[in-house]
């Protein structure tokens, strides 16, 4: 019973984003814990091909990133990179801790930062060290704010004061859409031939705009659309609809799962995972 209770003990709060932002963010949220996620619990995070901005306004958190920890202080202000691998998260001390997050989608990031995403891809980087004094004046408001609602309206005024200074590109934006009405399914060929543009300056354009090309962002996305049935509890015979469709056979979708989990399906069935589960299920 004390156990059912620990497991209970963090959540997440949704929070609309300002109009002006919503076509770039794919979703806001405030997670609260009162202490270290439960010792039975996996703490993954699967890749959802979403960057990040975070805010750790109170305590802070433990990121393992393919063997490589990054720990966020508390009122440090980070964004991460593309993630395409199993991330395992946790608050630092065993307190309340209390953290903003700000997830862009892939039409998002380089619409508020001018900066080579490719370089810290599977990273997380204080946010004044890749853009300076400003961001350095905004994580300093931040600290000295100590209402939820106030953090968050600094945040997203700053970010709609970067937006207006980056135009997007609409080739780009184009490729990312055509990705994702396909649910991970568009080929590099079909993006060829639709844009005119060759498989090398596409790739390029996506490392320069999101840190990773475009064959890998397809299979992030692809994966997405099975975990997040997954973490919504779909019908056993439904799930098995999404693999038929996105992979070409059992060893194909098998691969992936081990890729973006760490773990198999089986073994993830039989084990604890509700961080994930409801990450993916907001």
């Amino acid at each position: 019973m004390i156990l059912e209770k620990q497991m209970t003990d963090f959540r997440f709060h949704s929070v609309v984003p300002h109009t002006l932002l919503q076509p770039f963010v794919d979703r806001i949220s405030v997670f609260e814990s009162s202490g270290r996620l439960p010792a039975v619990d996996r703490k993954l995070i699967v890749p959802n091909a979403n960057l990040k901005l975070t805010l750790t306004y109170r305590n802070g958190i433990s990121v393992l990133i393919d063997g490589k920890k990054f720990i966020q202080n508390e009122n440090k202000l980070s964004l991460s990179g593309l993630i395409d691998t199993p991330v395992i998260l946790d608050a630092t001390e065993d307190a309340q801790t209390g953290t903003i997050i700000i997830e862009f989608n892939a039409l998002g990031t380089y619409r508020f930062f001018h900066l080579g995403f490719s370089e810290f891809k599977n990273q997380i980087i204080e946010l004044p060290d890749l853009i300076g004094n400003e961001a350095e004046k905004l994580r300093s408001r931040l600290s000295n704010t100590h209402v939820i609602s106030d953090k968050l309206q600094l945040l997203q005024a700053f970010l709609i004061q970067q937006l207006e200074k980056i135009p997007g590109d609409p080739v780009f934006d184009y490729c990312i859409q055509r990705i994702l009405n396909t649910n991970g399914l568009a080929t590099v060929a079909q993006l060829e031939k639709e844009t005119g543009y060759s498989s090398r300056w596409l790739h390029k354009k996506f490392l320069e705009y999101l840190g990773t090309g475009p064959k890998n962002f397809s299979e992030i996305i692809r994966f997405k659309q099975f975990y997040q049935a997954y973490s919504n509890g779909m019908e056993p015979h439904v799930l098995k609809g999404y693999i038929y469709n996105s992979y070409h056979d059992q060893s194909h979708f098998i691969r992936a799962f081990k890729r973006f989990t760490g773990t198999t399906l089986s073994d993830l069935q039989k084990s604890t995972n509700e961080l994930s589960i409801r990450n993916f299920k907001r």
